[in-house]
């Protein structure tokens, strides 16, 4: 079961004005299961982009930095679930270019005008017939208020969708962001097995769009982590359709501009957060701060070996305080010159270590009482600067291997 997650309020999902989605079922891997989206943006529209760092990429990914580095204005994008046209070689590319040519032709566009995305199983040929097949339904179903079916739509082995929406004032004028995630393992920071899209009616400079992605992305989806794997297919799209009335914003460095960006982040960082929720066989959804480090890179370092460390997870799922688990994954993170005695840590509000040793008033059973808790929060002092970080992650338990084991059946 997810940790404190629900299935977000169709309700409660702003319509962008500019883009319309339509999903339906086309059997791309099992029947009666809604697996082909389309999201179809306005003229005029800016569109940018974070892709996976797995050099292993998929045939998509790779035609989505290519339409994107040939800026002719993206007018649509399409996602299939159920199979990630992955490790499919020179055919995988020639599917994936097929299915765009198909999709501009129904909607009158250029096929560099398309962005595709998949997401499913690996080294398998992607059905480009059945999905070709069902663009029409697709396409006939588009309506701006189908947010909460197009968060349906694009998931694999999650178990909830996941989307999230504000509305914020620029200049007097009501600014809309709503976006929608999927992801439940092969989750690590650069990303995950997910797929993410933002949309935004805020009237913003096209070029300073990809730097809002990239603040977006590290900030949220850059920062969860599962199981260590980082996928063939991630990718985060931020859409941008400039239909709001306030002037443009010419700068993320003023006012306007930091009102969008704390927006984009808010529900980029909901979105992150709901998949780590969601994350396979999660019970716990954990908070790991790491503070005082002499630069990020160092803190995020500490943080990451916490958040990947099986020992460390596995305890969280016991409710074990077997706390020493974590001081061992701080200790091999690679800080070269890291001083163990200046080593502090919180459970929660529990202080476990003082001075790199066991804190003269832990009691064992104060531990317990916080990793009983479906919430739990560690903070690690170094001690060594002014740097901090966070990381969200889960723990790892019976269900996961459950459902890696069986997830192609």
């Amino acid at each position: 079961m997810p940790v404190n997650l629900t299935a977000p309020d169709p309700a409660s999902l702003h319509p962008v004005p500019g883009v319309r989605l339509g999903i339906t079922m086309a059997g791309v891997r099992k029947a009666n299961r809604r697996d082909l989206s389309v999201i179809a943006l306005d003229e005029g529209s800016a569109v940018a982009g974070v892709f996976t760092k797995n050099r292993f990429c998929a045939a998509p990914v790779q035609i989505c930095r290519e339409h994107l580095a040939a800026g002719a204005g993206i007018r649509a994008i399409l996602v299939n679930t159920g199979n990630a046209n992955a490790g499919t070689g020179e055919d995988g590319l020639a599917r994936a270019r097929q299915s765009c040519v198909a999709l501009a032709a129904a909607m009158g566009i250029q096929p560099n005008q398309v962005l595709p995305f998949s997401t499913g199983v690996i080294m398998e040929t992607l059905p480009v017939d059945r999905i070709i097949a069902g663009l029409p339904a697709a396409i006939a179903a588009l309506r701006a208020d189908a947010w909460a079916e197009a968060a349906e739509g694009i998931m694999t082995t999650d178990t909830l969708p996941k989307a999230a929406s504000v509305q914020v004032q620029i200049q007097g004028q009501t600014v809309t962001i709503t976006g929608i995630s999927k992801g439940a393992g092969m989750i690590r920071p650069n990303m995950a097995t997910m797929l993410g899209y933002v949309a935004t009616d805020a009237n913003i400079a096209p070029e300073l769009l990809q730097s809002l992605v990239r603040d977006a992305a590290d900030a949220s989806f850059n920062r969860i982590t599962i199981d260590g794997d980082t996928s063939t297919n991630d990718s985060f799209v931020l859409i941008a359709t400039r239909k709001a009335a306030h002037a443009e914003i010419s700068s993320l460095a003023s006012p306007e501009g930091q009102v969008l960006r704390d927006a984009v982040i808010q529900v980029s960082q909901q979105l992150a957060q709901a998949i780590v929720r969601d994350g396979e066989g999660a019970t716990k959804f954990i908070s790991i701060t790491v503070e005082g480090g002499r630069d990020e890179h160092e803190c995020q370092l500490a943080a990451y070996a916490i958040a990947h460390s099986p020992l460390v997870k596995t305890a969280f799922f016991a409710s074990d305080p077997n706390l020493g688990r974590i001081l061992a994954a701080v200790g091999y993170a690679g800080i070269a010159d890291l001083d163990q005695t200046l080593i502090e840590m919180h459970l929660d509000d529990v202080h476990v270590v003082t001075k790199g040793g066991r804190h003269p008033a832990y009691r064992e059973e104060d531990g317990q009482r916080v990793m009983k808790q479906s919430e739990i929060g560690v903070r690690v002092h170094l001690h060594r600067g002014p740097a901090r970080t966070t990381v969200w992650t889960c723990d790892l338990s019976h269900d996961y291997v459950s459902i890696n084991a069986d997830y192609r059946s």
